[in-house]
């Protein structure tokens, strides 16, 4: 498992109990729709806090390395996860159990809104020439990696184990887990040397005093357009990936665990899209490979809906899968494009404040969105509205990176192919 899984475990984790578990664990007094709206207040929570981690995270990536800034990352994350498998329930202690809770996915949200940044530009900054898009899709795999896996391993444990079982102590053993990911990603991270782009800069003594202050004062329109970039891929996942549990098992009639099987197995189509699309935007440019994801995420969203209200797994999973490859193609050049928008000097908060700030406007409160949605009008097809609405959103921002950021980009083709890592660090 990667650098960039190891967060992503933690993250998809939670994801997965906040359908799953939590609602009848922490919030179980406040009925079946309270609790779950509950349970995914605390999931969009997270969400909340990961631009305070670019604005914490930031400065130690611009400032003292990209490395030093996703380890502390990384242990971050996993101290808050295993704690959150401690958490005893609300039956046992009160209202102290939810409290909890919120509090260490507010922690979670802080450590995976400054470890992003990292993961993806120890690799896009030191990427050979014309390969920069390909390179930083290796850690955009971090996150079907680490959703394959967390909520692999729920469904192991909720089939081997009673249903009592495993809403009693079963779905511990996943977060307490969490132990040996974080000793396996330290170990990986601790391997890599800083970027040559950041050890060119604090050579030179040109690192940013205040790299957060900088980037919104002299980028702030890249921060918006960057977020706005995100919000269609964010909102996609967490609506087909956490909202789609629930919807399945309680309006569709499918078994929790197929839906579980469902949503863990389709995830493996970004692991194919995600460096298919990032090798070819290295070829024909980051934008034109985005815009016509994001247009066919547009495109599908009705039909998906319209496949999944059939209540034929195997329809469910066929809609669920081409959800991933548009995905991944949105996801895999997000990396090299995100580091191509800011300067060295500021590239980790710059790509952390845009990147988060799309996982608020976008991902974030999807689940309460797609719930409140459905619940009004009873039909998902305003659901796929919603994600339609996300996805124009994210092609006119797309349209706009270029004119906006008041500095060429290196948008893949033979221009792109001629620069090494140090043209690309001293020009951006």
């Amino acid at each position: 498992m990667g650098a960039g899984s190891v967060e992503w475990y933690d993250f998809f984790l939670y994801a997965t109990a906040s359908a799953a578990i939590f609602p009848a664990v922490f919030f179980a007094e406040l009925g079946p729709t309270g609790s779950l709206f509950a349970s995914f207040l605390t999931f969009a929570l997270a969400f909340v806090a990961r631009p305070l981690g670019g604005f914490v995270f930031g400065p130690i990536g611009d400032r003292i390395g990209r490395r030093a800034a996703l380890a502390a990352g990384t242990v971050t994350m996993g101290v808050a996860t295993v704690l959150i498998g401690l958490i005893p329930s609300t039956a046992s202690i009160g209202i102290a159990a939810p409290i909890l809770l919120v509090i260490l996915r507010l922690v979670q949200g802080l450590a995976l809104g400054g470890q992003w940044a990292g993961s993806v530009l120890l690799l896009t900054e030191q990427a050979p020439a014309g390969r920069r898009g390909f390179w930083g899709s290796i850690a955009q795999l971090g996150s079907p990696i680490g959703g394959l896996v967390s909520n692999a391993l729920f469904f192991l444990f909720a089939a081997v184990l009673s249903q009592d079982a495993f809403q009693s102590w079963g779905w511990r053993i996943p977060f307490l887990l969490s132990v040996l990911v974080i000793g396996l990603g330290l170990a990986l991270q601790l391997r890599l040397d800083d970027s040559p782009a950041f050890r060119r800069i604090s050579a030179a003594s040109d690192r940013s005093r205040t790299p957060v202050l900088e980037v919104l004062r002299t980028r702030w329109t890249g921060v918006l357009l960057a977020g706005g970039t995100f919000v269609a891929a964010s909102a996609s996942l967490w609506v087909f990936v956490t909202f789609m549990i629930t919807y399945g098992s309680k309006n569709l009639g499918l078994p929790q665990s197929t839906m579980l099987l469902l949503v863990t197995v389709t995830q493996a189509f970004q692991m194919v899209s995600i460096p298919l699309a990032s090798a070819i935007s290295d070829r024909v440019g980051r934008r034109r490979v985005y815009l016509v994801a994001a247009v066919a995420s547009a495109v599908w969203a009705f039909p998906a809906f319209l496949l999944i209200d059939t209540g034929s797994a195997a329809l469910v999973a066929l809609a669920l899968a081409v959800v991933h490859l548009i995905l991944g193609a949105m996801y895999g050049p997000l990396a090299a494009l995100f580091s191509e928008m800011f300067g060295t000097r500021v590239r980790y908060s710059g790509a952390s404040l845009g990147y988060q700030l799309g996982t608020v406007l976008g991902g974030g409160f999807a689940p309460i969105v797609a719930t409140a949605l459905f619940a009004a009008s009873g039909t998902s097809l305003a659901i796929a509205g919603y994600l339609v609405a996300m996805s124009l959103i994210t092609v006119l921002c797309v349209s706009l990176v270029r004119d906006i950021s008041g500095e060429p980009l290196h948008d893949g083709g033979p221009a792109a192919a001629g620069q090494d890592s140090s043209t690309y660090s001293e020009q951006r």
